[in-house]
This record gives structure tokens, sequence and C-alpha cells, in this order.
């Protein structure tokens, strides 16, 4: 498992339109605190756009639904996370967060729809349709 890290920074490093996620992929599963991993950063030595994706990624794993687990309320979301405040997760940025996740959570948790499919394609279109040929194939990897 924990060797995506390490897969997906070197993918998206033959990219120059991936690049620049090359810190979010590499360092989103170190913990503020220490003990995470694959470099066993903490605090500040971690890049903040990893510190950032890592409270996303959570939350977005803990509400929603999946295959094996139904997704936990906002509610019980934020107190899981703010729990892991100054451990897992960078205080500042749970602070942060706190402040614009029940806007966010009300407008997409659990939609589906043409409103949010035109968004999304809106998103991919501006963000991820140009510069696949960029993405380098190295053989043996």
């Amino acid at each position: 498992m924990q060797s995506h890290v390490d897969k997906g920074a070197e993918i998206v490093q033959r990219s120059s339109w991936l690049h620049e996620g090359t810190e979010v992929v590499g360092y989103h599963h170190e913990k503020y605190a220490g003990g995470g991993y694959p470099g066993g950063l903490m605090g500040e030595e971690i890049p903040i756009t990893a510190r950032i994706f890592a409270v996303s990624d959570v939350f977005d794993a803990l509400t929603s639904r999946r295959p094996y687990k139904k997704p936990l309320t906002f509610e019980d979301t934020m107190e899981i996370l703010e729990l892991d405040s100054g451990k897992h997760f960078d205080p500042a940025i749970i602070e942060a967060f706190g402040k614009i996740a029940r806007e966010l959570y009300d407008r997409y948790a659990g939609h589906e729809g043409a409103d949010l499919k035109d968004e999304l394609a809106a998103v991919v279109t501006k963000y991820f349709s140009a510069g696949m040929e960029t993405l380098h194939y190295r053989e043996g990897t």
C-alpha cells in the first residue's frame, strides 16, 4: 500500500502538466507530528500542498460511500479531523478547512446529476485536457 506514493510521484514527475502535483502525491501520507510515510517528515517539513491535500483526502474518504462502508456524517467527520489536529493534520489547515467545509459539503456531498457533471467537465477540460503528450513512458516502470 505504501508504494503507491512513490509510484504516483514517479508518474507525475514525468509530465510537465502534472509535475506541479509531485509534492501532493509524494507527501500526502506524512503526518504533522511525524510517523507518516514515505519520508517521516513532520510539521513545516511537509509541503503545504500536501498538508492541505491530506485533510481533503481524509475528509473525502470519510464522507464518501464505498463498497465496504457507509459515509460518515459531516459532524462525525469533522470531529475525527479535529481530534487528529496537531497529530495527523496541520492545525492551521484544520482551522481554515473548518471555515469552508460545511458549505462545500452541502453543495457537493451525495449529489449527482447534470449540473455536477457539467461542473466537473469544465474543471477537467481546463486543467487536464492539454499536455497529455508530456507524459512520457519509461521502459521498465
